[in-house]
């Protein structure tokens, strides 16, 4: 079966509006030459374009499984924007940034997932806590949950702490197969009941075919300041880690089994 690759839209950012001061990225809302609003994560920020490949990376796969995600969009900075900005650290940021960013479509009037207030039913759960397994995405916690709700349906944001293997890049292979003992922290961890169900449904979606195709996404001009290796070799080796958690995926899926029993 032939599985077209996704595509992302190019948009130039035209005004600055105002910083998320979340953490330390400081992401903004910004105006695109489309009309929309956007949440631009910056290239220039602390963990520089790993942490927008991560997001890039994440977010597609969360809308290949049929997650609720924010359009994701390249976010064209111009050399000359944010030339006003009277503010010294965020002129530093934009002045950094200049290229190709990423960016969300902003989701306004969205409010931050409350788990004692928003019911999420078990195979949804159990699937949101997969794939962080997978992406051993280290930020969906009760104190900082990244999901919204929006128009009553649930919305996944944020990806961006995810993968951090690729901090230390080097070992790849061992980290693949590693458990994600972290889910111990996971905010829908008690109500992950299904587990083992979805484990064959998620891993017929999430083919070697797929994740190549969202990992050649990953803009040449991004690699090349943080690797000395090609830009396909790159790419190789986030595919090549993915497809190889995916084929361990018992490993921590025990481990998600085990933190959920402590729980009870």
């Amino acid at each position: 079966m032939n599985v077209s690759p996704p595509q992302l839209r190019t948009v130039n950012v035209t005004r600055y509006v105002t910083p998320l001061r979340e953490g330390g990225s400081l992401p903004a809302i910004a105006e695109a030459d489309d009309g929309f609003l956007y949440v631009i994560k910056f290239r220039g920020a602390g963990q520089g374009v790993k942490a927008l490949i991560a997001e890039l990376i994440g977010g597609e796969i969360a809308r290949k499984i049929g997650f609720k995600i924010p359009e994701i969009v390249f976010a064209n900075l111009d050399t000359a924007f944010g030339r006003t900005e009277p503010d010294e650290e965020i002129q530093d940021l934009l002045k950094a940034s200049v290229g190709l960013n990423l960016a969300l479509h902003y989701l306004s009037g969205a409010i931050t997932f409350d788990r004692s207030v928003t019911v999420v039913e078990p195979m949804l759960a159990s699937k949101i806590v997969w794939m962080d397994c997978l992406l051993t995405n280290v930020d969906r916690t009760p104190r900082n949950t990244n999901m919204l709700t929006w128009h009553r349906e649930l919305w996944l944001i944020d990806h961006g702490a995810a993968l951090y293997f690729h901090h230390s890049w080097y070992n790849w292979e061992e980290q693949a197969k590693r458990p994600f003992v972290q889910v111990k922290d996971h905010v829908l961890l008690p109500y992950a009941t299904e587990l083992e169900a979805v484990d064959p449904e998620l891993k017929a979606i999430i083919t070697p075919e797929v994740i190549r195709g969202i990992v050649g996404l990953i803009p040449d001009e991004w690699i090349a300041t943080e690797w000395q290796e090609t830009p396909d070799e790159v790419r190789d080796i986030y595919a090549r880690f993915l497809e190889t958690r995916i084929a361990s995926s018992h490993i921590f899926l025990n481990e998600a089994q085990h933190a959920r029993a402590a729980l009870i």
